[in-house]
């Protein structure tokens, strides 16, 4: 099999790690059992491009002391190299009276941050300070008695004191302890305390329930007595805080600024997401939310379930981080739940009805093999536009359905055996790669009878598997099917005559198949069908004019 380098797929060297250090509170959780809490670290993934690495050693119950005694520190620090960054959080549980956590502020609390903070330096990493997040405890007035931090089971009396409408910390001294250690050391000191104390005082009482883990009876498997608890972080909660963390760190941070990204969901299957699956997510995207466009992050991962974007999940962007992977195995000759063939319409992993789509780094995968027509992406929606993705399957992998559907693809990889990239839509391909794996049909389009444009492929590289030699660029699906090639780089696997009628004599007098200064072993004007044409000029082939329509759409300066 011929071996290519594609480079939007090549993943990056790691240049910048974030070692991330405290309690609980930004811990990695455990999901068994439907397991909603989260750390704000664990959510802290999905803010950064992947030019950011984060390690989470944060664990459940570790104050500084415990973290130095059991070995947990060490760990790290033998890992940090230079122009790392250690995020350190610690308080809540040194404020805990047992000997094997308890420090004292202002003395051996302060002595351990500064110990994480020297031989951080040593490193020649980046240590930054951050104070606990605020617990969410609402008291009458500012004698009361304080929360302690242990969840309590739901019961038919709460165990609670009263809830007041008065926000009261229960950190104490604890808080300056980081602050007092970041100016002495001369270190960037993140205030998180106060961050989400507003945060928390400005939702209020009963709204600030939602960001922690206050769950009701008999709705999550792990706690089926339901739980009341004012430190820990929910999805939502942890996200929120997250979000707010970096919004201050890079504010504090430049060197990190520009390798934050934000986006309005994130999905993962390591539980650093808003969501497990992207069809959760894409179903949370309001319906026709004209006046923003809703981003949602994929991490890495293989999704394997058949994703449907509606037509009401308009100004959708899917982008992807680290190889994310849509993948099915649907056929056409597949029965579905009633014994009948799916046919090659429902035999796609993901369709797309939505106008004003946009996917970037995502896979779109059929892994049903050679079993006949089993589609990895049915693009409906009008005003598509893919780019640095990749289309993975054999025949009818790349389903460009809509009649009226104008689509754009760059920087793309598209590879199939037989009629890979099909169907009605206008659709223009600008840099892409489209890989034979075996001798059939790259194209077969349905061009609608008075259409302008069907495909056409501006800069592509044609390639094919080492064995592959037959391989013809279209056959028309329909009678006045359109291709166009212009300034392709073809292979040695085109064959001569290039163009195939699909035995279909009379659609020679119908189709418009061209092709304009090609090169490679592949490209021979004088050899091909008659039927087909070279082009004496592009002046009606541009991006702009081939996909403008009435609306003057423009995908190349798309905004994700």
């Amino acid at each position: 099999m011929v071996s290519f380098f594609f480079f939007a797929f090549k993943e990056e060297q790691r240049d910048i790690t974030i070692f991330m250090i405290g309690d609980s509170t930004m811990a990695n959780k455990n999901l068994v059992g439907g397991n909603p809490e989260r750390g704000w670290g664990q959510m802290l993934p999905g803010f950064f491009t992947e030019n950011i690495r984060v390690c989470n050693y944060a664990k459940n119950g570790r104050s500084s002391k415990s973290f130095i005694d059991e070995g947990l520190w060490d760990e790290v620090i033998s890992q940090v190299r230079k122009g790392d960054y250690v995020f350190i959080q610690f308080g809540h549980n040194d404020e805990k009276p047992d000997e094997l956590r308890h420090t004292v502020p202002g003395s051996t609390f302060d002595d351990n941050l500064r110990r994480f903070v020297k031989e951080t330096k040593e490193k020649g990493g980046i240590p930054v300070l951050f104070n606990s997040i605020v617990r969410r405890n609402f008291r009458n007035n500012t004698n009361a008695i304080l929360e302690d931090d242990a969840p309590k089971v739901v019961s038919a009396i709460s165990e609670h004191p009263k809830e007041g409408d008065i926000l009261i910390d229960t950190h104490g001294e604890y808080l300056n302890s980081p602050r007092n250690v970041a100016k002495d050391l001369d270190v960037v000191f993140i205030d998180l305390n106060r961050i989400t104390h507003d945060l928390v005082e400005g939702l209020g009482p009963e709204k600030s329930k939602e960001l922690y883990m206050w769950i009701p009876q008999n709705t999550v498997p792990i706690c089926p007595k339901g739980k009341e608890d004012n430190t820990h972080l929910n999805i939502y909660g942890a996200r929120v805080v997250a979000k707010l963390a970096v919004t201050a760190i890079s504010e504090a941070i430049p060197e990190l600024e520009k390798y934050v990204c934000y986006y309005d969901f994130v999905v993962a299957k390591d539980g650093s997401g808003d969501f497990f699956t992207i069809q959760e997510a894409v179903n949370a995207v309001p319906d026709f939310r004209k006046e923003r466009r809703t981003t949602i992050l994929l991490r890495k991962g293989v999704y394997k379930e058949k994703l449907i974007i509606p037509e009401s999940k308009i100004n959708l962007s899917l982008i992807g981080q680290e190889g994310a992977v849509i993948s099915g195995d649907d056929y056409a000759a597949k029965k579905n739940r009633f014994g009948e063939n799916m046919s090659t319409s429902g035999s796609a992993s993901c369709y797309i009805y939505a106008p004003d789509f946009y996917a970037e780094n995502i896979t779109f995968e059929n892994t049903a093999g050679q079993v006949g027509q089993a589609v990895a992406c049915f693009v409906s929606g009008d005003r598509t536009t893919f780019k640095r993705c990749r289309f993975l399957g054999n025949q009818d992998t790349l389903y460009t359905y809509g009649r009226y559907s104008r689509q754009y693809y760059e920087d793309c990889y598209i590879e199939g055996t037989v009629d890979f990239i099909f169907g009605w839509s206008m659709a223009v391909f600008n840099r892409c790669i489209v890989h034979s794996k075996r001798n059939g049909y790259v194209t077969a389009p349905a061009t609608d009878r008075g259409k302008a444009y069907g495909y056409v492929f501006f800069d592509c590289n044609l390639t094919a598997d080492d064995d592959v030699d037959k391989v013809y660029l279209s056959r028309p699906w329909r009678p006045y099917a359109q291709a166009v090639f212009i300034h392709c780089n073809l292979g040695k696997h085109i064959l001569a005559e290039g163009w195939n009628n699909w035995n279909k004599k009379e659609a020679e007098k119908t189709v418009f198949y061209a092709e304009y200064e090609n090169v490679g072993e592949g490209a021979n004007p004088k050899a091909r069908a008659s039927f087909s044409r070279q082009l004496e000029n592009i002046k009606d082939y541009t991006v702009e004019k081939i996909l403008s329509g009435d609306d003057g759409w423009n995908p190349t300066t798309e905004i994700k």
